[in-house]
């Protein structure tokens, strides 16, 4: 895993920021989403994601010879995070919250899905995958999956996405 090859190299070369970031913002909405509609399964499954992504944003951050962008990037993270929360928590009804936060969720999970193509000009110019990482790609792969069957089996069209 990316976690283990920093740990190992005591470096990020060759590891992608990107995904870690948009996978914690994608947790902690989700989480935000489950608190609201009180459904355990998005709870747990997010609050662990959120804690594991963090984990890895901090291992990042430790082995990255450049802090400051790294650093940036976790700021405007955690500022459309507070900004989410702001916005959401004004909503008056709960219904409309859970529909405007389910909507965020759902952009905020394909923009997750799809941040790997930010590789994809450097691996069509190096001809090579090693900026890619497989294990993450199948990962999201069962994942969504699996989310997009619990979201049917719930009739819920957020998590369906």
């Amino acid at each position: 895993s990316d976690l283990r090859q920093m740990l190992a190299t005591k470096s990020v070369e060759n590891i992608q920021f990107l995904p870690f970031l948009t996978t914690d913002a994608n947790n902690l909405s989700w989480l935000g989403y489950g608190c609201l509609k009180g459904d355990g399964t998005v709870i747990t499954v997010n609050a662990i994601g959120a804690t594991l992504q963090t984990l890895y944003i901090l291992v990042y951050l430790y082995y990255s010879p450049a802090k400051r962008p790294v650093l940036l990037q976790v700021l405007l993270l955690l500022a459309v995070v507070v900004t989410g929360y702001g916005y959401f928590t004004n909503l008056a009804d709960t219904g409309m919250r859970l529909t405007h936060l389910g909507l965020f969720c759902s952009v905020f999970t394909i923009t997750m899905y799809l941040s790997p193509l930010a590789d994809l000009a450097k691996v069509i110019r190096s001809k090579s995958t090693r900026c890619l990482s497989f294990p993450l790609t199948v990962t999201t792969l069962v994942a969504s999956s699996s989310w997009t069957l619990y979201g049917l089996q719930l009739h819920d069209p957020y998590i369906t996405v």
